[in-house]
């Protein structure tokens, strides 16, 4: 067996914790892998020749075929809640840690057997390692902090699922996987040295800005609750301005740095829907899209919780929590406001702030405020959809000719009320520049399910032009792309019959 050389210089801090951490671990080989993706600015970032992506070498090396030369390959263990009850040990059981190159860790998942598949396989299968591909990326042009993906690898190998289906690796990339639940894990089994040990690692590498004590702020584990609750209200922000739905948001899903990771059955809303469920194994509808802020919050106390035994004060722990709140909602006004071209003002101070602070100015306008509620209950009433509403509405501010706007609403006298409130707030702006704001803010191309689905169905006879097209089109989600113009109206009618759920 030959061992692959990409001309990386690999490390794996991660790997230095110790053995109570992972399992030192190689992946299981697939049968005659072949290339199916591949994203050449994730290359770039990792220093990885782009040549190399279309080579036999690394094909087998990312197929978990062949060992490459200076990783240590290992599986993770973490533990979690999921859909609210606490599920104990979890960890990586279908993925497997190469290392870390440039400062981020490579990651293949759907890579085998690992102690931690419980009932599992360890497989990931073609259909969902494209859609973590095409999200991971899409995400990353929509500016939204994720996890990002550097190829997918496919094999003829199959397994079972709800049908029989082919199987796939992909190659995860970010700055860490850590979990919300790696501390659950080493807490709920009163390890709290590991706990300490792994918090450590984690202030030292990712928030050292942390380790500086005030009056104010004078534990730094306190500090580290708080870093992950504000870099999460940030991501849930983006999440809920953009109409991202994540489906399954266990705290064994939720990164440490606020990064949206485990793409499983995510979905962008089409009609806007506050109430949608996109995962149809969720009967309860938990993790419905209105619902993301307040679960991320719920899952922040988990965190909380697990890392109590190093805080030991619960009451500076609560006071770090609570800001969660007020920080998700200037964020997310902050974001809307861009989204209607307008400077985001605040009541406490009047001001105007273009550009994201360390601490957002308190209470949003009431006037913005009031109108952006009353948006989203027109757009809400018939379910209008959501992309192409904010990229019409883009367009008319530039043409100042609204009728393809109004023309989504049955309401159009509530959209005319609307339009005339929003023309009132927007009298002191420069209408050119207003419209510019809102075309670099209001995407004119997201991943629907459909789309994703016509790269999986062309992708499964070996046709992967649709996928390579769509890729190209969601890293450069605000441009005109002029053979794309499909995929930026209406979804067919067939995608309504479109179910997603956690089975991958």
């Amino acid at each position: 067996m030959q061992c692959v050389q990409t001309g990386l210089s690999w490390n794996n801090r991660f790997q230095q914790l110790g053995t109570d951490f992972y399992t030192p671990l190689a992946p299981e080989p697939i049968s005659q892998p072949y290339w199916v993706a591949s994203s050449l600015p994730v290359a770039e970032l990792l220093g990885l020749n782009p040549a190399l992506l279309h080579s036999h070498e690394l094909l087998q090396g990312l197929a978990g075929n062949w060992p490459i030369s200076g990783t240590q390959p290992l599986a993770s263990v973490y533990s979690g809640h999921q859909f609210g009850n606490w599920a104990g040990q979890l960890g990586d059981g279908r993925a497997i840690l190469l290392g870390e190159v440039n400062g981020l860790e490579l990651q293949l998942k759907g890579s085998g057997l690992t102690p931690y598949s419980r009932m599992g396989d360890g497989r990931a299968v073609l259909r969902s390692s494209i859609r973590e591909f095409l999200c991971s990326e899409a995400m990353h042009g929509l500016g939204i902090p994720t996890t990002r993906a550097l190829c997918v690898v496919g094999s003829d190998d199959e397994v079972w699922r709800e049908t029989l289906e082919t199987t796939a690796v992909v190659t995860r990339v970010a700055p860490s996987f850590i979990r919300f639940g790696h501390f659950e894990h080493f807490s709920a089994r009163r390890q709290h040295d590991q706990l300490k040990t792994l918090a450590d690692y984690c202030l030292e590498r990712y928030a050292p800005e942390c380790l500086a004590t005030t009056a104010d702020a004078p534990n730094v584990y306190v500090n580290l609750l708080h870093w992950a609750s504000q870099r999460t209200a940030l991501t849930l922000a983006h999440w809920q301005a953009v109409g991202f739905c994540h489906g399954v948001m266990n705290t064994d899903n939720m990164s440490l740095l606020g990064l949206t990771m485990d793409y499983g059955p995510f979905q962008f809303l089409d009609g806007y829907d506050p109430d949608h469920i996109c995962n149809h194994t969720d009967r309860s509808g938990r993790y419905a899209f209105q619902a993301q802020p307040s679960v991320a919050h719920w899952n922040l106390y988990a965190l909380a919780q697990a890392l109590m035994p190093l805080m030991k004060d619960q009451t500076l722990a609560v006071a770090a929590l609570n800001q969660f709140e007020p920080s998700f909602k200037s964020h997310w006004h902050r974001l809307m406001c861009a989204k209607l071209g307008l400077a985001p003002a605040w009541a406490a101070t009047g001001a105007e702030v273009a550009e994201v602070a360390e601490v957002l100015p308190g209470t949003p306008d009431p006037a913005q405020a009031a109108l952006i509620s009353e948006l989203l209950s027109l757009l809400g009433a018939t379910r209008v959809d959501y992309t192409l509403f904010w990229r019409r509405l883009s367009v008319a501010l530039a043409t100042q000719h609204f009728e393809p706007v109004r023309d989504m609403f049955l309401d159009r006298p509530g959209f005319d009320r609307w339009l005339l409130h929003y023309s009132e707030l927007s009298t002191h702006t420069n209408k050119a520049l207003q419209a510019d704001l809102m075309l670099k803010t209001n995407p004119k191309y997201v991943l629907r399910n459909y789309m994703a689905e016509e790269a999986i169905r062309a992708a499964k006879l070996k046709d992967f032009s649709v996928l390579a097209h769509l890729l190209q089109v969601l890293q450069h989600p605000f441009d005109e792309h002029p053979s794309a113009e499909t995929w930026a109206g209406f979804p067919p009618d067939w995608a309504a019959n479109i179910a997603i759920s956690c089975s991958s």
